[in-house]
């Protein structure tokens, strides 16, 4: 093939392959950032991208070029081909650019670095509140300031710097809270913390998993937070506290769906987990308390270090929508 048409080629597939890059609906793009830490993460993906695209263009071109240029043309296989001496300047050049490539990416990384791990440091930014999320088998539990409880879904208020303490009880197993767009992975280890924060203007639920392979229930450790208008925020933590306290909240709704329908099945049939449907245990207070802090066979503490008000949370919901719905037949 002429070298001009088979430049033309390459070109083309190298911008196929860069457009499928930049695709949304390939997976290859990273998602849209709604935090600026989780801008600065784009910033040096995309800058990398850039970095080894070029490398790879630079040297899958000329290795295509000369494939072609000096291949056999029918010569012997004994015949040797024509001999090509070193040239200095070149063997210098492929030396010192991946030098100087890697000086910049580096650089980059450590000038962006600050602003992901702590938005904090961020100029103009500060902490608003702190959260405590912990990670249990197989379900996230947010812990405020005012000792609001909630599960799975972490709430909080627009254009707020919310400080994240990120852990998971001792015993448990390692689990990694993963909110794409609004930050990195980070690891929740048992009787450790780890710690970030995150700024969100746009209202709205972004979603997330864990990120650490936990156990069987893993694909179920779901997680998601929802940005709300700081006024609506603050009206929220007020009456939530407030309700939870009093116990008329929708905690035990929570934890039912969020730690035992996981494994035990939303119509209580069971699923990983026995069937709850027709046990007298669920109507037992004292019982599901020790089985929920304790464990039993295969089952985690799931309600390890509970305060008193989660459990009763918990058993008021059974009482009344899971056991008394058996007793009436459904």
């Amino acid at each position: 093939m002429p070298r001009k048409p088979l430049a033309a080629v390459l070109v083309a597939v190298a911008a196929l392959v860069l457009g499928a890059a930049a695709s949304a609906e390939t997976g290859l793009r990273p998602v849209a950032p709604v935090s600026p830490n989780v801008e600065r993460s784009t910033d040096i993906y995309y800058l990398i991208a850039g970095l080894t695209g070029l490398v790879f263009l630079a040297v899958t071109i000329p290795l295509v070029l000369f494939i072609v240029r000096f291949r056999s043309r029918g010569r012997d296989r004994a015949v040797e081909g024509p001999q090509i001496r070193g040239n200095t300047r070149l063997e210098l050049a492929w030396t010192a650019v991946p030098i100087v490539l890697l000086t910049i990416a580096t650089g980059f990384v450590f000038y962006k670095l600050p602003g992901i791990t702590d938005i904090s440091a961020n100029p103009g930014n500060r902490g608003d509140f702190e959260v405590r999320v912990e990670g249990r088998q197989y379900y996230w539990q947010y812990e405020y300031e005012n000792g609001v409880i909630a599960i799975d879904k972490l709430r909080a208020p627009a254009d707020a710097v919310v400080e994240l303490a990120i852990t998971a009880p001792k015993g448990d197993v390692q689990h990694s809270f993963w909110v794409p767009p609004v930050g990195g992975k980070f690891d929740a280890l048992p009787g450790q913390i780890n710690e970030t924060s995150f700024r969100v203007s746009k209202l709205g639920i972004y979603r997330g998993q864990c990120a650490e392979f936990c156990g069987l229930q893993h694909a179920a450790m779901l997680a998601s937070i929802e940005i709300v208008p700081r006024d609506e925020f603050e009206r929220w933590l007020a009456q939530e506290g407030e309700a939870q306290r009093a116990g008329t909240s929708d905690l035990g709704e929570q934890e039912w769906r969020g730690v035992c329908a996981k494994c035990h099945g939303p119509k209580v049939v069971g699923e990983v987990g026995p069937a709850l449907e027709g046990n007298p245990i669920v109507a037992d207070a004292e019982a599901v308390e020790a089985v929920v802090r304790n464990g039993r066979g295969a089952m985690p503490p799931v309600g390890q270090g509970w305060t008193e008000h989660q459990m009763r949370a918990l058993t008021r919901y059974l009482k009344e929508n899971v056991a008394e719905a058996d007793a009436d037949g459904g």
